[in-house]
């Protein structure tokens, strides 16, 4: 019989996710967060979370809370909480290679009577058809008689104060109906905002990787309207204004979709949809029309240029933001470089600047360096493309300062009225 009494926690992963749980958890009972980049250890030993998202003095808070690099630190533990990324591969496909070698970590470790918990996003069936049996070779020991499993998806909206771990209802299940209620037991301990046991992990999984395929579809529909109503001359914010005074009209905005969510979760479920013989057609269109939105950014910036009869190439063009969202440091799949790409074969000389932003982070994942500032009156195009609350502080007249006189501005967010800026998404 499993019961909360004993419970130590392992937490697989100290990211986006990962931390902000197992500081809710430390708050309560023992947990020792693994992660494998030795510098994350570093600084949340230090008190310092470089991701923003949880304040130092919770950190000070979880007082039942270590963090190691060692894997061998977490053998008395006996319910493991797996949060490693689930991104996709350069050909749009799941890589399932850091829960691979999660699940080998953890089945080193197993021993009779434990619990994994999964929280990264998958397609239905993942958690029992990919990660169970490398347990259970790891382990040597046989799933539902030995070591049990769960499924708990995460909730995480990155940079967002107001919706955070334990105020956001949690989907919880087990592998089987005692496990079950045990995880959601589990949960309700740091949940304020209550749970929803769903009836299998494969129901858990699938209700996870919907939510963010809803809203993708519903963002691509938004930015194809967006792209009709630019080549009819109508502002797709006035229109979208006006619908929206319907009750019940959706208040979706057009936009670059990225992130580690909404740009990725899709191609899990189409991948399991194809796996078994179904061709999935609404969900692959959105996602073409979200992956086009940042070329189609560059390429209306380049027509106003021309219209202004600015020489293209060799222009210099200021791009404000990198980040996937507002007001946080999170790079993950940002689709702001496919703007950056596109006006590759132009051979212009593009400045990017983020406060937000670790210069050695964008070094790294896209070959990126910002600059520390903006040159003011450099600039021949200016794309706000990331609405980050020291660019709003900035005004329109601070942020056109930057450019030379006859600058393009290009409004990628609806920071500013229609009329005011060259042109908007």
């Amino acid at each position: 019989m499993h019961t909360l009494k004993n419970v130590k926690i392992g937490m697989i992963g100290l990211g986006y996710v990962g931390l902000p749980l197992a500081v809710e958890f430390g708050k309560k009972m023992p947990v020792v967060g693994l992660d494998i980049n030795q510098g994350r250890i570093d600084e949340l030993k230090a008190g310092k979370d470089s991701s923003l998202e949880v304040e130092p003095e919770e950190l000070i808070k979880a007082t039942q809370l270590s963090y190691t690099s060692n894997p061998a630190d977490l053998k008395d533990c006996n319910v493991y909480v797996v949060t490693v990324p689930t991104p996709i591969d350069n050909h749009k496909r799941p890589d399932l290679s850091p829960l691979i070698g999660a699940s080998q970590t953890v089945g080193k470790l197993l021993k009779k009577g434990d619990i994994v918990i999964f929280e990264s996003t998958v397609y239905p069936g993942a958690t029992e058809e990919v990660c169970i049996p490398i347990m259970e070779a790891q382990s040597g020991m046989s799933y539902n008689t030995d070591f049990y499993a769960g499924y708990s998806p995460e909730r995480i909206n990155p940079g967002d104060k107001e919706h955070r771990v334990t105020n956001i209802l949690k989907v919880t299940s087990g592998s089987t109906p005692e496990i079950a209620d045990f995880v959601d037991e589990l949960y309700q301990q740091v949940i304020e905002a209550g749970t929803h046991k769903a009836s299998s992990i494969r129901v858990a999984e699938a209700a996870k990787v919907i939510e963010n395929t809803q809203r993708d579809v519903n963002i691509a529909l938004i930015n194809e309207l967006a792209l009709i109503f630019n080549r009819l001359g109508i502002d797709t914010e006035e229109v979208l204004k006006a619908a929206g005074t319907k009750w019940n009209f959706l208040p979706f905005r057009p936009g670059l979709v990225g992130g580690h969510c909404i740009g990725v979760d899709p191609y899990y479920l189409t991948h399991k949809a194809q796996e078994i013989g179904y061709q999935p057609e609404m969900i692959l269109a959105g996602r073409r029309i979200n992956d086009g939105m940042g070329a189609y950014v560059a390429q209306q910036v380049v027509k106003l240029m021309t219209q202004k009869r600015i020489a293209v190439v060799d222009a210099k063009i200021l791009i404000m933001g990198l980040t996937f969202k507002e007001n946080c440091p999170d790079l993950r799949n940002t689709r702001v470089v496919d703007i950056l790409d596109e006006f590759a074969d132009y051979h212009c000389q593009i400045d990017v600047y983020d406060p937000w932003v670790n210069p050695a982070e964008a070094q790294h994942e896209y070959d990126i360096s910002p600059v520390a500032e903006a040159q003011p009156g450099s600039y021949d195009a200016i794309i706000l493309a990331v609405n980050h609350r020291q660019f709003e502080k900035m005004g329109l007249e601070g942020i056109k300062a930057l450019g030379k006189p006859n600058c393009v501005i290009y409004d990628v967010k609806y920071v500013f009225p229609a009329g005011t800026v060259d042109g908007r998404l």
